[in-house]
């Protein structure tokens, strides 16, 4: 493995107030900052700081050319035919109660389906719940092969004309398993369909390439992405959000308002009301500078060795049963005979190791592998071979209490 891609040193976070060292392996829920974005938000907090858009003082004008000048950054990060097809929300989650609100309010009706998979987030699960109870639509769900990946060859069997959108994960956040975007694409388009890809955990370690994916719309957060909490990204075709109806009303979304009628602005800004995130905007950009710098490419390398490593290791230990396919991108899940994941939580945290222990907002897919919760260790730009030690002294720590 190249230690030249372990980047602890830019991490302030990682560094404890009494010197010990924290293995934090819990990057999947949201990753640690870089000084760079941490020394970004500041400026934006301070120094620069003014309102965007409305403002004729030089500074308001200037934060404003920054702020859009992140919008066309991001759109040069996922390959977006245009800036304006890149709506700045609150996360993630916002984004996806976003399209199925606005989009799925305007044309979803009784008799039309969703199509889901085994594995998706809450958050790809619940707002299509709630927008179905509404319109009338039903859900359907795709299975997972045996080794945990979407199953598209039971997309393409089980899809109809009746669908009109498709949601799934690019990444699960729980299996570290990879979606086969185009290909999905290709099944959802060839019914008629639309795709949404929540994209929360390829963002981080995957060059995305919306054109390339051939996807309809594209979601990710900006905390997962070494940025800031409090913004997320959603990319949609132009003709689709031109099509869109407003999700929220107020300030910035109108075009012209009186009591008797308003009109509202194009895209981006008819989804966009309100004062935006202004600094957790120029955090994300930082963010996307951090990344493409060192190179997603090498960081999805980084943590693929780290993945292989940590599971040839956990393999050894007979009473942990290792989740997901072997090239799980970024994500160890496991669970060990007769102790919790709670419990094995707790012990490590007890031993300067961070791992998240839970159902991790993922239910249904609990209950297809027969569990209430799973541990789990993901990985980031600043892990190393000695956070995966940490973690093997740790849960033998777990064996001998509960040996």
């Amino acid at each position: 493995m190249n230690a030249l891609l372990s980047r602890r040193a830019d991490f302030p976070g990682l560094v404890t107030t009494d010197g010990k060292p924290w293995h934090y392996l819990d990057t999947a829920a949201t990753a640690q900052k870089p000084q760079a974005v941490i020394d970004a938000t500041i400026r934006a907090m301070g120094a620069d700081y003014a309102t965007v858009h409305r403002g004729v003082y030089a500074r308001s004008a200037d934060m404003t050319l920054a702020f859009e000048a992140a919008r066309r950054r991001v759109a040069r990060f996922i390959n977006a035919p245009s800036e304006n097809e890149i709506v700045f929300v609150r996360g993630a989650t916002e984004g996806i109660n976003l399209v199925a609100q606005s989009w799925g309010g305007a044309n979803l009706k009784a008799g039309d389906r969703i199509l889901l998979s085994t594995l998706e987030h809450h958050s790809n699960i619940v707002p299509w719940q709630l927008i179905a109870e509404r319109t009338g639509a039903q859900i359907d769900v795709v299975p997972l092969t045996p080794d945990g990946r979407i199953d598209l060859d039971a997309m393409a069997a089980m899809i109809r004309p009746e669908h009109k959108l498709v949601a799934l994960a690019h990444v699960s956040n729980v299996l570290g398993s990879v979606l086969d975007v185009r290909r999905a694409a290709e099944i959802a388009h060839g019914a008629g369909a639309l795709l949404l890809v929540d994209g929360c955990q390829a963002a981080p370690r995957l060059a995305i390439d919306v054109q390339a994916l051939g996807c309809d719309f594209y979601l990710f957060s900006g905390h997962k992405l070494y940025g800031p909490t409090g913004i997320g990204v959603l990319w949609a075709r132009g003709a689709i959000l031109e099509a869109m109806p407003p999700y929220h009303g107020g300030g910035a979304m109108i075009d012209k308002v009186t009591f008797a009628r308003t009109t509202y602005a194009p895209p981006p800004a008819r989804f966009e009301a309100g004062t935006p995130a202004i600094i957790e905007t120029i955090g994300l950009a930082a963010a996307i500078d951090y990344v493409e710098a060192i190179g997603l490419d090498r960081m999805a390398a980084h943590e693929d060795a780290l993945v292989a490593r940590a599971r040839e290791a956990l393999r050894g230990i007979n009473t942990i049963r290792l989740l997901g396919p072997e090239d799980a991108a970024g994500i160890v899940s496991f669970v060990m005979e007769g102790v919790h994941p709670h419990d094995i939580g707790t012990i490590l945290d007890e031993s300067g190791v961070a791992i998240r222990a839970g159902h991790h907002c993922a239910q249904p897919l609990m209950a297809h592998l027969g569990v209430e919760a799973t541990a789990r260790a993901s990985f980031g730009i600043y892990n190393d071979e000695s956070d995966i030690e940490a973690l093997l002294r740790g849960l033998d720590r777990v064996r001998t209490i509960f040996g």
